[in-house]
């Protein structure tokens, strides 16, 4: 059996847009439609894709506003991201571009593995504030992927952990792939 590799990601977005909810389903399979404000919760799942298997360390921070500062222990160590907005907010998906920017800031303008999840995707269609095309051409802007999902549904949550393991291994890789020289 290969060796189990270690993913650290951390899950921003504005206040209840669903971040705790979308975490909770894919490590417990549950669903608690109260809200209950984060501060900060770390957990741990082990995740087997195809042949190989991760230890995958979640941070779900307390929900971003627009002028709320990320902390340096959402940048170093971290290897990918899970950046969340809901269908019914505009302000959310506001804010998922400013949370983008301060990455970029602190980051630098490299390669980061994101997945832009657009949570709520089961509220009826005239709370719908946000269009599918509006976020897939966001995520596409960033060199993200992108999913609407529902945090109510556990097959989406877990394939938002799923993307943000093929994120990261796709960034590690084009790096890898730049490096390697020829001789002519």
């Amino acid at each position: 059996m290969p060796l189990v590799k270690h993913r650290k990601v951390v899950m921003l977005g504005y206040p209840n847009v669903g971040k705790t909810s979308l975490a909770l389903n894919f490590l417990r399979g549950e669903f608690s439609s109260r809200y209950d404000p984060t501060f900060e919760d770390n957990w741990n799942k082990r995740l087997v894709i195809g042949e190989e298997e991760f230890d995958l360390d979640i941070v779900d921070t307390a929900g971003q506003g627009e002028f709320s500062m990320i902390p340096h222990s959402y940048v170093f160590g971290i290897h990918g991201y899970i950046v969340v907005y809901s269908v019914g907010c505009d302000k959310s998906f506001i804010i998922a571009t400013v949370l983008h920017k301060y990455l970029e800031e602190l980051r630098g303008k490299c390669r980061m593995p994101i997945v832009l999840v657009a949570n709520k995707c089961d509220l009826p269609e005239q709370s719908r504030t946000v269009p599918y095309e509006e976020g897939k051409k966001l995520a596409d802007s960033w060199g993200a992927a992108f999913m609407e999902v529902s945090a109510k549904n556990p097959e989406h949550t877990k394939q938002i952990f799923v993307k943000i393991i093929h994120e990261i291994d796709r960034v590690e890789r084009s790096f890898s792939d730049e490096k390697k020289c020829g001789f002519m």
